[in-house]
């Protein structure tokens, strides 16, 4: 876990420097914090869960973002929980200009890339309880299909369609 999040640390900082000062065409998408609800479904549960997400992207180049992100979903019945916390980046292309799409108007195709932090525990019998820290050994991968309208120049509010964990939530920009 340690390496996965100073992994991410680096790569943020690396992202950052290297293009914050670059300037693009009339709109920018990075330097935005999302953060959003919804369910998910990723093989590791037999049905949808809700799903906490939270990333931040960063302006790569005219109309293609990257985003660190970090996504919380558990499941737990009476003798057993499991929890999973995908952790990885986003890279995010937006289509308006070849969509003419309104200012207040983004559309996007985007994949996200990381691993699956795992942990499963069950009780079996009275006081004897096993935990299992899996560990970031499960490859995460989901492709995602979005809209976000622009309230102000600060906050939108966004859809999240994807193949693993679909989300609606704010942007502040």
């Amino acid at each position: 876990m340690k390496k996965v999040g100073l992994f991410l640390i680096v790569l943020v900082s690396i992202i950052n420097t290297g293009f914050a000062q670059r300037k693009f065409g009339a709109e920018k998408y990075g330097n935005t914090l999302n953060m959003g609800l919804g369910i998910g479904y990723y093989g590791y549960f037999d049905h949808n869960v809700p799903v906490v997400h939270l990333n931040y992207e960063f302006d790569v180049s005219k109309d293609f973002t990257l985003a660190p992100f970090i996504t919380f979903y558990s499941y737990h019945r009476k003798d057993y929980r499991q929890t999973v916390v995908p952790i990885g980046v986003k890279g995010t292309y937006y289509f308006d200009e070849i969509l003419k799409a309104d200012k207040k108007w983004d559309f996007y195709l985007a994949g996200s890339l990381g691993a699956a932090l795992v942990s499963t525990r069950w009780n079996e019998g009275r006081n004897r309880t096993f935990n299992n820290r899996e560990g970031p050994n499960r490859l995460y991968l989901d492709l995602h299909i979005g809209t976000e309208y622009h309230f102000n120049n600060k906050i939108g509010a966004f859809l999240d369609l994807s193949t693993g964990v679909s989300t609606i939530g704010l942007s502040f920009h």
